[in-house]
């Protein structure tokens, strides 16, 4: 097999928080791997680990809600217990963050340990007026270990 890392090594993307909600049940997680797919109609995917309890929760649901990083919120990557509102279907939305997005799961891939989850906007929080401060890049937080709850 062909390693990527020759590749990858290159990437630095930005992180999200992925929130999911199902019923009573909430979840979410640090995301890595993620993007805007299509223009127009607009889409974007996020991939979630298969032995992460947010996919499991997130098999069951209607929406997804992506939020954006930012470099000061590295803390909060690491544990996210902060405020959070209800937004579309429950779906948890971050009181501390945003620019955010709410999307409408349209469909899922299988990627190997991953599954992309296409989403369809439903619902946005832009970011505000002004200088936007930097993004968590990956590499910022490559020492991070997983969490895989149960």
């Amino acid at each position: 097999m062909t390693e990527l890392d020759p590749f990858t090594d290159h990437l630095d993307g930005p992180v999200y928080v992925i929130t999911v909600a199902v019923g009573a049940e909430r979840a979410g997680c640090l995301v890595g791997f993620a993007s805007q797919c299509s223009i127009d109609p607009p889409r974007f995917i996020v991939w979630l680990s298969v032995a992460n309890h947010t996919y499991r929760v997130a098999r069951g649901a209607e929406y997804l809600t992506v939020h954006l990083l930012r470099r000061d919120d590295r803390a909060l990557a690491e544990l996210f217990g902060v405020g959070w509102l209800p937004g579309e279907a429950g779906s948890p939305v971050l009181e501390q963050l945003c620019p955010w997005f709410t999307g409408r799961i349209e469909g899922c891939i299988e990627g190997g340990e991953h599954v992309g989850f296409l989403l369809a906007p439903a619902a946005v929080c832009p970011p505000g007026e002004g200088p936007q401060p930097a993004l968590l890049r990956y590499r910022e937080l490559r020492n991070l270990e997983p969490g895989h709850p149960a």
